[in-house]
């Protein structure tokens, strides 16, 4: 409704602008509260909100169109603004609230100390990849279409294709993540999935044949299944490595992870279109697709050559009541007797609870292989808690006196 070239061009990038603003605070937000309020299964509900962002997906195009049917141009920005009007109402109300704390220089997060993990730089880079894997077909499927003269109707469901595969495979990804698989064999698995994937969209220079549709359409359900594989397991993946590496289990540290996440995924569909656009104009689709298929194998390579040399951080098992019985026996035998015997079989009873007997040293008094692990871990609040800290320990025992026991009970060890 704007007359004249420019100032439409110039109110349109501002547009954009601005709902790109919004969609990154609004992905940003929605990403940590996940992981602050399901810490145990953030990639299952990780997943459950990716579903429905591939559902909106496929709705839009599809309710935009109707309303525009219905209405004229302006119907279906006001139905979605005023959507969007009320679902800010909605989450003033509904969504939890947390407490606001102050920055610490010290253990504060910074996204480019989080670049500098390997781990993270990987899940990053398997971010990038997909997005641009998405932005390429965006760009260049309907003109590699063409040439089977499809109905809009028919070309609108092939794009839809990918989208609704990724909208149902995602929470299985998910629960994969928290239950069976480790994240970055799960992106290993995605890497593999776009690569075959593009390679029969196409089809690759090195398939012989020709286009045919079924197994374009064959091509695009595998894509869904990898970027589904690869977008989950990223943010999961990020997220405990980086806490691993001693980032704080905090809301500050799942803002900047989300925060990586969308701005790396934005990267990409940003990469991806630009670069398909030259590629499709200058090469033709099938040697075009090259590009997709060679950047996530070797990111594949990458990862997989990272989970060989690395290795894995060993998780503690919280000390359940059930055994502190066990414990508190071999305590009181250590005190009584004062022999170097019972020292060891407490420390070799607590190294079998917490899975590992390599870690505790026999000779160390009893309860020091407690301390040392309570003292080394740099937590912001100075204490441990159920939802700042994923592992924690249920007791500690740090005094070989009589009054030990009374002593730990006393302080709330």
């Amino acid at each position: 409704m704007v007359e004249g070239h420019y100032p439409f061009i110039i109110l349109s990038f501002v547009i954009r602008i601005v709902e790109a603003m919004g969609n990154a605070a609004f992905l940003t937000a929605s990403f940590a509260i996940i992981a602050m309020e399901f810490p145990d299964n953030v990639a299952t509900t990780f997943a459950s909100l990716e579903t429905f962002f591939g559902l909106g997906l496929i709705v839009g195009p599809t309710v935009g169109g109707a309303l525009y049917q219905w209405g004229n141009f302006m119907t279906p920005f006001v139905v979605l603004g005023f959507m969007l009007f009320l679902s800010a109402l909605m989450t003033m109300f509904v969504l939890p609230e947390h407490q606001q704390r102050e920055p610490d220089d010290q253990t504060g997060a910074k996204l480019i100390q989080a670049l500098k993990i390997p781990g993270v730089f990987l899940a990053a880079l398997s971010i990038v990849v997909t997005s641009m894997s998405i932005g390429f077909l965006q760009a260049t499927l309907e003109p590699h279409l063409r040439q089977f003269h499809l109905s809009p109707m028919v070309l609108g469901l092939m794009f839809v294709i990918n989208g609704g595969t990724y909208a149902l495979m995602a929470p299985c990804w998910g629960w994969l993540c928290d239950r069976y698989l480790y994240p970055k064999v799960v992106t290993v698995i995605g890497c593999v999935l776009l690569a075959v994937g593009f390679s029969l969209i196409g089809p690759a220079p090195f398939i012989p044949g020709e286009t045919v549709l079924w197994v374009t359409i064959v091509g695009l359900v595998i894509h869904g299944l990898g970027i589904a594989a690869q977008l989950v397991a990223s943010f999961t993946d990020a997220l405990r490595t980086a806490i691993q590496y001693g980032f704080p289990n905090n809301l500050e540290t799942y803002g900047l992870i989300s925060g990586l996440w969308t701005s790396t995924f934005a990267f990409g569909a940003f990469i991806g279109p630009s670069v398909a656009g030259v590629l499709y104009e200058h090469t033709g689709f099938p040697y075009a697709t090259l590009f997709i298929i060679i950047s996530s194998l070797l990111v594949g390579v990458f990862v997989a050559i990272f989970l060989m040399v690395s290795r894995p951080t060993g998780k503690y098992r919280e000390v359940g009541a059930e055994t502190e019985p066990i414990i508190n026996k071999h305590l009181e035998n250590g005190v009584s007797g004062g022999g170097s015997a019972n020292h060891s079989t407490f420390n070799l009873s607590a190294a079998r609870l917490f899975g590992s007997t390599s870690s505790l040293n026999l000779d160390r008094p009893p309860g020091m292989s407690g301390i040392i692990p309570c003292s080394s871990y740099k937590n912001r609040l100075g204490t441990w808690n159920r939802k700042d800290a994923e592992y924690i320990f249920s007791q500690s025992y740090g005094s070989t006196h009589d009054n030990s026991t009374a002593h730990a009970s006393q302080h709330g060890w």
